[in-house]
């Protein structure tokens, strides 16, 4: 493995049109997520199985599914937050599940209708039922850093609910910034404790750039060890349930980051720089990404 080797799973098909206005066509879900794979991304959140009524925007999953071409080496992943949205997904050709378990109760409760606990046996039945159906699953913990509702998270809340789940096997666990609240002092202090408690397990960062402090958070989290960060193309999405939660950090603002501190992802800056003005046309407006407005680093202007 590459000693600098950052993995960038691209969220934009799920986490970033979910919370958009309007319902975006199968076939420009399906043309995102194919702009990304040939930009070089390897992990891909491609669909939501959830109920249609609470996020209409994800209603096509089976649909996007469907007509995703295999590519050798991608991994396709379809979010399910419990047994009746597992079950849905199993049924098509995604690789890999992730499920969801949100670090307090009032946030769990608005965004999927749990508990902490009753988040924690979901999620536990729903790595069970991948295994035994052959399919990879992992768990990210929401809200790790702040709630809308309540607040402050403790700690050693996050690191509790994470010990619970490393029981289960999944194949890696992520902290997430739902609401954008983090900064790189909680982030190295919360990925080095749990790297502590679970030094085997590898581990994954969300952040969402809310409050502008995304992008410094990613570099906190890789410089804990981390290796593989979400992001979302154009720096779109957010949480349907969660006030005031704007996009994901820009997939070409992470890519830029990685390219000039040396870290090595695979993917095209280029190619997604032109992602995200297609996705802005697509839309019908801007895109929140910086890159993608400034471009990559100048070349020099050379005098006739």
């Amino acid at each position: 493995m590459t000693k600098n080797l950052v993995h960038i799973l691209e969220v934009g098909a799920r986490d970033g049109l979910q919370n958009e206005p309007g319902v975006v066509s199968t076939p420009d879900k399906i043309a995102l997520i194919n702009r990304a794979v040939a930009a070089g991304i390897r992990r891909l959140e491609v669909a939501s199985f959830v109920h249609p009524g609470r996020v209409p925007q994800m209603a096509d999953a089976e649909a996007v599914v469907a007509g995703l071409p295999e590519h050798e080496g991608v991994s396709y992943i379809g979010l399910v937050l419990n047994k009746k949205g597992a079950l849905r997904a199993l049924a098509t050709r995604v690789h890999e599940l992730g499920c969801v378990v949100v670090a307090t109760d009032s946030f769990g409760q608005k965004n999927q209708g749990q508990t902490i606990v009753e988040g924690i046996a979901a999620a536990r039945d729903i790595l069970r039922l991948a295994h035994d159906h052959g399919r990879r699953a992992q768990v990210t913990i929401a809200a790790s850093f702040g709630c809308p509702f309540e607040g402050e998270v403790p700690a050693e809340r996050v690191l509790d609910i994470a010990e619970q789940l490393a029981e289960a096997g999944p194949i890696e666990i992520a902290l997430a910034d739902t609401i954008g609240v983090g900064v790189p002092a909680q982030v190295h202090d919360l990925f080095g404790q749990l790297r502590e408690r679970l030094p085997d397990m590898p581990l994954r960062a969300h952040f969402h750039n809310t409050r502008n402090t995304g992008i410094a958070n990613a570099m906190a989290a890789i410089e804990e060890g981390v290796v593989t960060l979400d992001a979302s193309l154009g720096g779109i999405g957010g949480c349907p349930f969660a006030p005031k939660a704007t996009g994901n950090i820009a997939t070409e603002d992470l890519l830029y980051l990685l390219d000039r501190s040396g870290l090595v992802s695979g993917v095209d800056l280029d190619q997604v720089i032109a992602s995200a003005h297609w996705l802005a046309d697509m839309l019908g407006r801007p895109v929140p990404g910086l890159v993608s407005k400034a471009g990559g680093f100048p070349k020099p202007i050379r005098a006739e």
